[in-house]
């Protein structure tokens, strides 16, 4: 509707000679306008939770997730040699079984289960050292 209002205006003021092209400019920069202007800025409340705080809590999940993986590596160095080769190979390098068992001169099956008892013992002193 503005822009057919404006048109009345304008129609008169210039002289014409490709009406298409013309109202399509017209409208083009009608709309331009528009979002240029500030009166359509929309207004957003923002949510205080999205908003960084002074107390850095944020600090905090790193410190905890630092904390955890020196613990980790701790309980890892407490493995002993073949489960910790093992597991590093298994979960650090991307190695399948059979890679492993090539590797470490074990049978599949051995590694298998190496794999597994590094685990649960990772995991015994993870939960052990809290």
């Amino acid at each position: 509707m503005d822009i057919y209002e404006e048109l009345v205006s304008k129609v008169r003021k210039h002289d014409i000679q490709h009406f298409k092209s013309w109202l399509y400019r017209v409208a083009q920069n009608h709309c331009l306008m528009k979002l240029r202007s500030k009166k359509n800025v929309p207004y957003m409340e923002i949510n205080d939770a999205l908003m960084q705080k002074d107390d850095f809590m944020h600090l905090d999940d790193i410190h905890e997730k630092e904390s955890k993986f020196n613990q980790l590596e701790k309980c890892l160095e407490a493995l002993p040699a073949l489960q910790k080769q093992s597991i590093f190979l298994f979960y650090t390098e991307k190695k399948c079984y059979h890679e492993i068992a090539v590797q470490t001169g074990q049978e599949w099956n051995k590694v298998r289960s190496t794999i597994q008892n590094g685990r649960r013992n990772l995991k015994i002193c993870m939960e052990k050292n809290g």
